[in-house]
């Protein structure tokens, strides 16, 4: 079956190894394109509707990767897609409404974490090794539970930026700048001098879940 991948996974140049790279890049490419396309599904469900939705609906991973987002799941493990692009003035709610969009893309990895662990049973039960499907498991449920975090543009992120006044707007484009790179600023930082902000809190909420989904074939 060969040796299992840690979850979370994340690159480590000191013992790189070609198939679990390869792996996780599919796993990233899986995670960042349900989770865009569940936010873009939300979000005409829920008013936000385009006469031309190519930009949202076409399931082209490469075309949902957003280059800092990328940068941060080679760094750190986890990452985001490409902010799908919605109108909260077509809401019924705009700030529930916004939130729930938003929130649809971890949801949608959480679902796709089930998917494959129940291809990891069912490829197990016939003696071939499942160690790929396993990672997009780890990764999708990575991307869901650091969606947690609350600066844009992870979902949490919807949560500071929505409640600001809107006279504060220029403090809200501000924010909604800026995060991405302090996202990747605070993961750089973790990786370099193993000062970890995120992940010890987090990361027993991942394994934890992975556990849950992935336990008969662990």
């Amino acid at each position: 079956m060969g040796k299992a991948w840690p979850v979370p996974y994340f690159l480590d140049p000191a013992h790189f190894a070609v198939d679990a790279f390869v792996a996780f890049c599919v796993a990233v490419l899986l995670a960042v394109l349900v989770s865009a396309e569940a936010q873009a599904f939300m979000a005409t469900l829920l008013g936000d509707h385009r006469v031309e939705a190519k930009d949202r609906f076409h399931f082209i991973a490469f075309f949902h990767l957003d280059i800092i987002g990328t940068i941060n799941y080679l760094v750190g493990g986890f990452g985001w897609a490409k902010p799908i692009e919605i109108n909260p003035s077509k809401f019924f709610y705009p700030r529930l409404y916004t939130f729930l969009t938003r929130l649809a893309g971890p949801l949608a990895n959480l679902f796709l974490a089930g998917i494959a662990g129940s291809l990891v049973l069912l490829i197990q039960s016939f003696q071939f090794d499942a160690r790929v499907f396993n990672m997009i498991v780890g990764v999708s449920i990575t991307t869901a539970v650091y969606n947690l975090i609350p600066l844009p543009p992870l979902a949490a992120g919807v949560l500071l930026t929505s409640f600001i006044p809107e006279r504060f707007d220029r403090v809200r484009r501000l924010i909604n700048q800026a995060g991405p790179f302090l996202i990747l600023a605070l993961t750089l930082f973790d990786r370099l001098y193993s000062r970890h902000s995120f992940r010890p809190l987090l990361d027993p909420l991942v394994l934890s879940i992975f556990r849950f989904i992935s336990a008969p074939s662990l």
